[in-house]
């Protein structure tokens, strides 16, 4: 049961976010509940990382490392770009540039695993990025918007230190105190409470824009959709052009793609605007929809029987890594 609610991520959060537009008042009170929601997602998250996580990093350097270069070069520039293509104010601007600076979503592990790519690198990749973001979210915001709008870059990094580092160190003891084997056991469900969270953040945000969705939502939309496919794109392109085979540019380009919007959402929240949050709230919608539907895509390719990349440096060439199927 866990599993087909799960599926239906990007279903949820359009009704969801549909619901707040038209009925804010339903959502409007909790916003004082988005960085408890946050830390709800990230404690799950650290819930089902294992040591031999952290061992692939060492193990396949490369294509992580890549990754997250990528990730990290990519997305706030492509976001600072698009915004002053289509002409967003500061406000929407310090939005779009958060998501973009922010680590790869959770979502990125479960897209690599329907379209046949690395789940193993994907989360390796998700786990580093996150990691790295506690500096690289607030410095890299600062130097591409700070000359136009003030970014607490201390403040920011205590907050994300606070939001991301420790739920997942946490997660991670409990998950070595409980044991591999109980965690697998209820990881659908951990998903399922997560994926909830993730929607909940969604429609308080969305809520919070009410007033200001018929105006600025089409704008913001085709922002976030154009910022979003130049992650996918490059993410693959790039990975091609240096040598990476099919299946681990796929799982590069939803680890570039798809961002931890969740938590540009609670930054924006709590150091900006309610309107700086909404390309965040918008994003965590769209990328699980374009996500889904690349993923679908390059499932029904299939994939060419070669060498891997990530295959060659951690031993396993296999989709699965079944532990993650359920995230």
């Amino acid at each position: 049961m866990f599993e087909r609610i799960n599926r239906l991520f990007p279903v949820w959060a359009i009704l969801l976010a549909v619901i707040a537009a038209f009925q804010p008042q339903l959502f409007v009170g909790l916003k004082g509940e988005i960085k408890t929601l946050l830390v709800v997602i990230m404690f799950a998250m650290g819930l089902t990382l294992t040591r031999e996580d952290f061992l692939r990093v060492i193990q396949a350097p490369k294509p992580i490392a890549v990754g997250v270069v990528l990730q990290f070069l990519i997305m706030p520039f492509a976001a600072l770009a698009v915004s002053r293509v289509l002409g967003l104010g500061p406000e929407l601007t310090t939005g779009m540039v958060l998501v973009g600076a922010t680590a790869g979503g959770t979502s990125s592990n479960v897209m690599a695993w329907l379209s046949g790519g690395h789940v193993a690198l994907s989360v390796s990749m998700t786990m580093v990025s996150t990691v790295i973001s506690v500096v690289a979210t607030p410095l890299i915001t600062w130097l591409i918007v700070g000359q136009s709008i003030d970014v607490p870059v201390g403040g920011m990094l205590l907050s994300i230190a606070q939001l991301v580092i420790a739920p997942i160190a946490i997660g991670v003891l409990f998950h070595h105190l409980l044991g591999g084997a109980r965690i697998r056991k209820i990881e659908t469900p951990l998903a399922t409470l997560a994926m909830a969270a993730i929607v909940l953040i969604i429609a308080i945000v969305v809520a919070l824009n009410a007033g200001n969705l018929a105006t600025l939502g089409p704008i913001v939309a085709l922002a976030v959709i154009a910022h979003n496919g130049i992650g996918l794109a490059a993410g693959y392109w790039l990975s091609r052009a240096l040598g990476f085979d099919i299946r681990t540019a796929r799982t590069i380009a939803f680890e570039v793609g798809l961002q931890n919007s969740g938590l540009a959402v609670t930054l924006a929240n709590q150091f900006f605007t309610a309107g700086a949050a909404l390309p965040g709230a918008l994003f965590s919608v769209w990328h699980n929809v374009s996500g889904s539907l690349l993923a679908g895509y390059w499932k029904q390719r299939g994939v060419r029987d070669t060498p891997s990349v990530a295959s060659a440096n951690t031993g396993g060439g296999t989709t699965g890594d079944t532990r993650r199927e359920a995230e």
